[in-house]
């Protein structure tokens, strides 16, 4: 009994020292604490030992004020601006707010973001860059479109997410937030989206509203097919057709439809990548993906979407009038994709996110092509004049 009790004690004590940050390779368990039959954690009563070593280590029960990054010199600790860290400096209450539009998250909003960047870069005209105000207005949609997205996500798989240890600290799942709280917060995100929304013009307003059904149906499809994936694609490149709209007054169909499918197809790619992360898990909660989809041939179909992507962005360049710089870029975009497909393990969920956030560097180097290549027409066209002129 005296010795029972000398553990317990010992236990509670270490837990303490954890917390108060005397072992600094590990985290605060704020949310866990022993009791003499297990251990307790927000997500219920465990006896066995490997909970709390999950507990230990989630990513997700990690949430330091400031992240900080050891040096060689110990005792000297530098800091590490990050989206998280601005999050996590927030607050308190408005914390859950910030994760529940997954603000600390960034690169889902810059996934968003960056059709629209090509679509208004394509539209912009010769010689010109494009309209930095547009730039500005639909980045500021596609973060509160996404962060709208998310929450309509989170709502529609609040069951699922508490039986996944990456998704149960979610706000809604963990409690934080209510369903009730949430659709309030849903309604003021979108009612500034139709802020934004309502800068362009009529024709593009009417586009834009068009897609809300996809946002809203999206969260759905895990659960009907094996191709949610494409459903986002649908979704995630909307900006491909709205971009150019928005400039130009309405959609000039021959770029603005290749555009939007080398889009879906870039989406199927990097998003069938990101589900291998979660493959063991969906199959455990029962929602599909095009990862449980594909399984070891997963390679062989996003080379498939690659050159279905490439062949858009070709058709897309030829009917914009595109030039060397642009075609260029895409020869560097190609070689970046195959290399992804390549050297991608589907088996290591660190690599799959890796790849995954690397998309995010291509579609910039495709906005720079673009731009590039809209630039190269002045000069083009002011050697043809120049060559006319010597005639």
């Amino acid at each position: 009994m005296l010795q029972a009790k000398l553990t317990s004690q010992l236990t509670l004590n270490a837990l303490r020292r954890i917390h108060h940050g005397v072992y600094p390779c590990l985290y605060s368990l704020s949310d866990c604490f022993l009791h003499k039959d297990g251990v307790r954690t927000k997500y219920g009563l465990h006896s066995d030992s490997s909970v709390l070593r999950r507990v230990f280590y989630s990513k997700s029960a990690i949430r330091p004020s400031v992240r900080l990054r050891e040096t060689q010199n110990y005792g000297r600790r530098s800091f590490s601006l990050s989206a998280a860290t601005i999050v996590n400096s927030a607050p308190a209450p408005v914390q859950p707010y910030l994760r529940l539009m997954r603000l600390d998250k960034p690169i889902g909003t810059w996934l968003l973001y960056l059709p629209c960047t090509w679509s208004i870069a394509l539209a912009a005209d010769p010689g010109c860059l494009p309209d930095l105000g547009m730039l500005t207005l639909f980045g500021t949609g596609a973060l509160l479109m996404r962060g709208a997205g998310c929450t309509i996500n989170d709502m529609w798989d609040r069951d699922f997410d508490k039986m996944v240890l990456r998704t149960a600290t979610r706000p809604i799942a963990s409690g934080e937030i209510s369903r009730m709280q949430a659709l309030v917060f849903l309604g003021g995100q979108l009612s500034l989206a139709l802020g934004v929304l309502l800068c362009l013009n009529y024709y593009s307003i009417a586009l834009g509203a068009a897609s809300l059904s996809l946002v809203v149906t999206y969260p759905l499809m895990k659960r009907i097919t094996y191709w949610p994936q494409f459903v986002l694609g649908l979704t995630f490149n909307w900006g491909a057709l709205l971009g150019w709209s928005a400039v130009k007054g309405s959609c000039d169909w021959s770029v603005c439809l290749p555009l939007y499918f080398s889009g879906v197809m870039w989406t199927l790619i990097y998003d069938t990548i990101y589900a291998h992360q979660d493959k063991e898990d969906d199959v455990k909660v029962g929602v599909r993906s095009t990862a449980l989809r594909f399984q070891e041939q997963t390679k062989p179909w996003l080379s498939g979407f690659t050159v279905a992507m490439m062949s858009g962005l070709v058709v897309a360049g030829v009917s914009a009038e595109q030039t060397l710089p642009y075609y260029a870029v895409l020869s560097t975009v190609a070689i970046h994709l195959m290399h992804q497909i390549y050297t991608l393990d589907i088996n290591k969920p660190e690599d799959c996110w890796k790849k995954f956030v690397s998309n995010r560097n291509l579609g910039l180097l495709l906005f720079l092509g673009i731009v590039a290549g809209n630039l190269w027409k002045e000069r083009r066209e002011t050697l043809l004049q120049n060559e006319d002129a010597i005639r």
